[in-house]
């Protein structure tokens, strides 16, 4: 078996993402010595390979604790983190123990977060099951979780021990999963690596392909974008009135986030995100930043992948109120992350509701 990749994350406590095949053997040594209990979250439908988990870390000699959280976005409420909270006590966790998150880019917010807040943190190792996972949520040492006003509203900065991202468990992953965190990859490629956008361009079936050396690549670019970005910037300090810092990875958020909210989180993130970037590209196109043919590669794109590039016409006040709360947002003024070329982005600070009205048209649907 090939040697898994490592990307290194330079970030406050630096760790390193690998990428590769059967990367459980490698969970042992993230760990470390000093641990004793490692509490496994995981979705009901990956009880198999937290089983698997679980017994390699009793056969290394760690007393593992398995919790399960709901699927999805279902995870990441206070009740469940509390939840959490009540079973690390019941069993003596202390300090010198761990958390593991295993799932898709929920239950490693979730994870994160708890670990993050439990005695005000212990060790967390993030192996992620999706390509949403993968590429974004495990990688950068975001955690958080939803309130009934807004997504990952509460959370904290917290940097895990290492990320196990295992390309075996995507054969498994169903396919519009798999598509839909592929969003973020094609951000990934507007925002900082072109080579991607060739990439899917070239052959969007491969790219959807579980196992195939493209979408190994798209991983693998996608990663390394957020971990330069991160690396600079961890904790969004360096976004400073039109600059932009680690707010980069969050284009497309602004909309795709109030997409999710209003769907009550029955679109898959990577879908709601596709249709803020082609939203955002459109608030560039129209505020005369951005170029015809870069703002309408992003539905071309996005569409080849089999992604949504359009929303509810009538959803429109509610979606502005609603991204009043985005975290981007200072004050009473909303604030965009656009592109002003190809890898090349500026905020932009309180459109016109005009131009919002403007952009969002070319989103819509009747």
């Amino acid at each position: 078996m090939p040697e898994p990749t490592r990307i290194a994350v330079s970030a406050e406590r630096p760790y390193e993402v690998l990428v590769g095949h059967d990367l459980l053997s490698s969970l042992a040594g993230l760990l470390g010595s000093k641990v004793q209990r490692v509490a496994v979250l995981h979705p009901p439908p990956l009880i198999a390979l937290a089983e698997s988990v679980v017994h390699r870390l009793t056969a290394a000699g760690y007393v593992p604790v398995r919790i399960d959280v709901p699927d999805a976005e279902a995870a990441k409420t206070a009740e469940v983190a509390a939840r959490c909270w009540s079973v690390l006590g019941q069993a003596g966790f202390t300090r010198s123990d761990a958390v593991v998150g295993v799932g898709g880019g929920s239950t490693t917010d979730l994870a994160g977060f708890v670990a993050a807040t439990w005695l005000r943190g212990v060790r967390l190792v993030q192996v992620p099951t999706s390509v949403l996972g993968m590429v974004d949520a495990a990688v950068g040492g975001k955690t958080g979780i939803n309130t009934p006003e807004g997504k990952n509203l509460v959370g904290a900065f917290y940097e895990p021990a290492g990320v196990l991202c295992d390309l075996d468990v995507l054969t498994t992953l169903p396919r519009p999963d798999l598509v839909a965190g592929l969003a973020e990859v094609v951000k990934c490629g507007f925002i900082a690596d072109p080579e991607i956008l060739t990439l899917v361009e070239a052959d969007p079936d491969a790219a959807t392909a579980a196992g195939s050396p493209v979408l190994r690549e798209l991983v693998e670019r996608s990663i390394r974008v957020k971990a330069d970005v991160v690396s600079a910037d961890l904790r969004e300090a360096t976004s400073v009135g039109g600059q932009v810092g680690r707010e980069l990875l969050n284009y497309g958020h602004t909309l795709g986030h109030a997409v999710e909210r209003r769907e009550h989180y029955r679109w898959r993130h990577g879908e709601a995100v596709s249709v803020g970037l082609v939203f955002a590209a459109e608030l560039a196109r129209r505020a005369d930043l951005l170029d015809d043919a870069t703002a309408s590669r992003h539905a071309a794109v996005l569409t080849s992948l089999g992604l949504p590039t359009s929303y509810a016409a009538d959803a429109f006040d509610d979606l502005v109120a609603t991204m009043g709360l985005d975290k981007k947002t200072r004050g009473s003024t909303l604030r965009f992350v656009v592109l002003n070329g190809l890898a090349s982005a500026e905020i932009l600070a309180g459109p016109s509701p005009e131009l919002l009205r403007s952009a969002y048209a070319a989103v819509s649907t009747a």
